[in-house]
């Protein structure tokens, strides 16, 4: 029996679950290259829970390759499945998302039940099909975070045989392919076929296998109705017959046969395929097919907000739009995390995320102190495969200090208080200094998204025309003391409130000043918060109106 894909890497004393999977794998001796797998279906946007089947992947073929072993990523887009359903969103080539009332939403309705590359590509754009244009966006996300992944098609596994000798053993094998099936689902009777043909009429993949004559390789079929989910997919009622190229194995077949096909020695999966997929593919591989299973690994899924993450809803965030905010080594850090704990992606807090990745950098560098020696062990192994290239002058700019830069454009401006606040080093070489600044762009995308505290224009250039009664102008230079001797953000907030009392100011009135002398507006962030991240000359002179 294979392991349990819920303990596999547990009980290890490594610090990083990656070397522990690498630890698995390796005590099966593995013949070389060895193959790590991941694979969806290619039904709608590709978002970052997705991207778990190459991360997962990646972290352990890397630790294999330091092991000194010859190791190759592959990625099966599941492309022959049916369009069961249509999406409440697509996505171009260029990543943006639009509703089905910008492509033509009618025409993927009539092609519901077919194999996704038989469906048009609903952009018309080079792709050739609904599946090869997802497909795509997939590879895309992988370029973008530098992961090197061999992308296969069931279709083209189908059409150019290499599946056809496992369909035959299975069909061979369909009484006791019936008997291993039955045990996970309902709905296996004695006429149970495991093959699903596409009607050569209308192009549907049909359930209605009359007969199965495997010395002429055919399959005999009428085109029935097929259930999916709460709708039925009509069937056209045309009687043929298919080649055993010409259609497919059903997914809880076809999974274990991709893992003979390719030689897998390594899958990860979510909870769902764990729960379901994963006892069935098991039994197949063993009972049907006499193979061994790969070494399995379980992962929980990603929320989003809060929500679960879903094409089919539209609750989703793809990698181009995640790396618009962020470094591509600050996602690929997300996946260092242990998978076997649910995590949120929020952006609204990915200021959070960053500042992990910066504290995990830190410590591989000896900068920061680890919490203990597991952080520290983590940081070693994991860090160098987090980074395209390991440089110990590499600077980085706190992510919301990088968001009030980001509040002015001029970019001498930037680098001036950055420097100036100790952000970026004297002697830091010129790239250390291009990357470090070039977070602020990515900091501003991510104030101007979310809408946040430093989504606001900051007049640092000059002084907005102010004029104040006598007792403001008091109570500013009084705050305008208090500032320059160093106090936190949080202090500040605080002495607003005890100037303007002192004073006797109405405490909007106070607010709005500071908020005229900074924005040039009435209202903004959390006024003394905000004032403490900002570098404290500017706000001293500014609050003493002078600059």
């Amino acid at each position: 029996m294979a392991e349990d894909p819920y303990e596999v890497g547990r009980g290890s004393d490594r610090a990083f679950w990656a070397e522990s999977v690498a630890d698995a794998i390796e005590a099966r001796n593995p013949d070389e290259p060895i193959v790590i797998k991941g694979g969806v279906s290619p039904s709608g946007v590709p978002h970052i829970g997705h991207f778990n089947e190459i991360m997962r992947g990646y972290y352990v073929a890397e630790a294999l390759r330091d092991r000194g072993h010859e190791v190759r990523q592959v990625f099966t887009a599941d492309d022959r499945d049916r369009l069961r359903a249509v999406p409440r969103q697509l996505a171009d080539l260029e990543w943006n998302i639009v509703g089905l009332g910008e492509v033509n939403a009618g025409a993927l309705g009539r092609n519901l039940g077919k194999p996704y590359t038989d469906i048009p590509d609903p952009f018309d754009c080079d792709c050739g099909s609904y599946g090869a244009h997802f497909t795509n966006l997939l590879k895309k996300s992988a370029e973008l975070v530098g992961v090197d992944v061999d992308f296969v098609s069931n279709t083209e596994l189908y059409a150019d045989g290499e599946f056809e000798a496992v369909t035959r053993r299975v069909l061979e094998r369909a009484d006791r392919a019936r008997e291993v099936l039955a045990q996970y689902q309902n709905k296996v009777d004695d006429d149970y076929v495991p093959f699903l043909p596409q009607c050569a009429d209308c192009g549907k993949l049909t359930e209605g296998v009359t007969e199965v004559d495997l010395d002429s390789g055919e399959v005999h079929y009428v085109c029935e109705d097929v259930e999916a989910g709460d709708q039925t997919i009509e069937g056209c009622g045309h009687e043929g017959v298919a080649t055993l190229r010409e259609g497919k194995l059903p997914w809880r077949f076809e999974w274990p046969g991709q893992w003979e096909l390719l030689g897998v020695d390594f899958e990860p999966f979510g909870k769902d395929h764990a729960e379901g997929s994963w006892p069935s593919g098991e039994d197949v591989a063993e009972n049907v097919l006499d193979i061994q299973p790969p070494v399995p690994m379980v992962y929980e899924w990603f929320t989003l907000e809060g929500e679960p993450l879903s094409s089919s809803s539209g609750n989703v965030v793809t990698v181009d739009e995640v790396l618009e905010i962020l470094e591509p080594e600050v996602l690929r850090y997300f996946f260092v995390k242990n998978p076997r704990k649910q995590r949120d992606f929020s952006v609204e807090n990915v200021d959070r995320l960053v500042d992990e990745f910066d504290r995990f950098e830190g410590i591989y560098f000896g900068d920061v102190e680890p919490r203990d020696e597991a952080e520290r062990e983590l940081a070693e192994r994991a860090y160098p495969m987090v980074v395209d290239d390991v440089r110990e002058e590499r600077v980085r700019i706190p992510y919301t200090f990088a968001a009030v830069l980001g509040m002015t454009e001029d970019p001498d401006v930037r680098e001036q208080i950055a420097r100036k606040e100790g952000h970026v080093p004297d002697d830091a070489p010129e790239w250390a200094v291009e990357d470090a600044l070039a977070r602020v762009e990515r900091a501003q995308r991510w104030a101007r998204r979310t809408g946040n505290e430093f989504d606001y224009e900051l007049k640092r250039a000059e002084m907005p025309a102010v004029d104040f009664a006598p007792e403001i102008e008091t109570a500013l230079d009084e705050l305008a003391d208090y500032v320059a001797e160093g106090h936190d953000g949080e202090a500040i907030q605080s002495e607003i409130y005890e100037t303007a009392k002192r004073h006797d100011i109405e405490m909007s009135d106070f607010f709005a000043a500071g908020y005229r002398l900074l924005f040039d507006d009435t209202e903004g962030p959390q006024l003394g918060t905000f004032m403490g991240k900002l570098d404290r000359d500017f706000v001293v002179k500014r609050l003493r109106r002078e600059a």
